[in-house]
């Protein structure tokens, strides 16, 4: 198997991440970004991927850095998040286009605003997408047209929860739970209802070990869940910052849902954040029982060492 990557998305925090993970398993990772000196000039810790500089949007730019890559990683968004509704699927359809001229596979990290959380708690390769957000709608698509593509083009998406770790910055966890200096907890569930959190690096080296399974394991249009971690009553994140950060008063303040609701006709992030809102009333699991059964077991450090990375990150 050719052993060669295309990274879209690599300053992000999974394609960052997985970018170490696949360069530690021996991968050549080339990296396209809209900034490669800049992209190259920030790079912190270990080898780093071969920057090229190119624009999402335009298909010959993905199709010039896939050239020679078996495997792209779809990890991109428009700069800024803005716009997101009119540039996410033509961004993915260059993707397609680059992965049809090299038969390259792309890799997606997928979201649960696929689906409708009051109606699946737990997801699992068969439960139907019904979302009812404007992005779990764009989400849907994405995931019908990589479908439409195969077997011509070939697909993985990987499922997970909400992101914590070194790099993830543009997360609940980093963005609300421990902003630092860690001074409070600003906890965006519901007591008793349960959360699934991915751990960076265990999702990412998740993607690598399925990657360098044998030609033929996975199938054309394959659909995991990575589990992760599964806060059972809304309040384990909470308890294990207090013990991990060595400060057991730490005080926490409930998410002001109810003033994004009252801002969100106004649209921004107000509106952004309320079409989440259900994925933290209700309880939704990811049933990670195919991942196991290619890999054996799911990588997952101990929790206590996650949550000491991700506040040290």
């Amino acid at each position: 198997m050719n052993k060669t990557i295309l990274i879209l998305g690599a300053t992000g925090g999974i394609g960052g991440t997985l970018a170490r993970a696949m360069l530690a398993r021996g991968w050549n990772v080339v990296a396209m970004v809209r900034d490669g000196a800049k992209a190259q000039s920030t790079w912190q810790g270990g080898p780093a991927p071969r920057w090229v500089t190119g624009d999402a949007m335009r298909a010959q730019d993905v199709i010039a850095a896939a050239r020679g890559a078996s495997v792209i990683f779809h990890g991109v968004n428009p700069a800024g998040y803005r716009h997101w509704d009119q540039l996410v699927l033509p961004m993915l359809d260059a993707t397609l286009q680059a992965a049809r001229r090299h038969s390259a596979r792309v890799v997606l990290p997928g979201t649960i605003y696929n689906y409708y959380p009051a109606a699946h708690r737990i997801i699992d390769e068969a439960t139907p997408q019904h979302p009812r957000g404007r992005k779990g709608a764009i989400r849907a698509e994405m995931e019908r047209r990589l479908a439409a593509a195969a077997p011509e083009v070939s697909s993985l998406i990987v499922r997970a929860g909400d992101f914590f770790g070194p790099g993830a910055s543009q997360s609940w966890f980093a963005q609300a739970m421990a902003v630092s200096p860690l001074r409070r907890i600003v906890n965006p569930g519901w007591s008793g209802i349960g959360h699934s959190w991915a751990f960076l690096p265990d999702l990412a080296e998740a993607i690598a070990q399925l990657l360098d399974l044998p030609e033929g394991r996975l199938a054309p249009a394959e659909r995991l869940q990575f589990g992760g971690f599964w806060d059972q009553d809304g309040g384990q994140m909470t308890r294990l910052i207090r013990q991990v950060s060595g400060k057991a008063d730490l005080p926490e303040r409930r998410f002001p849902w109810w003033l994004m609701r009252l801002a969100a006709p106004f649209g921004g992030f107000p509106r952004e954040v309320v079409e989440v809102a259900p994925f933290w009333r209700h309880p939704v699991r990811l049933d990670n029982g195919r991942l196991i059964a290619l890999l054996g077991k799911e990588p997952a450090t101990p929790i206590t060492d996650a949550v000491r990375q991700s506040l040290s990150g």
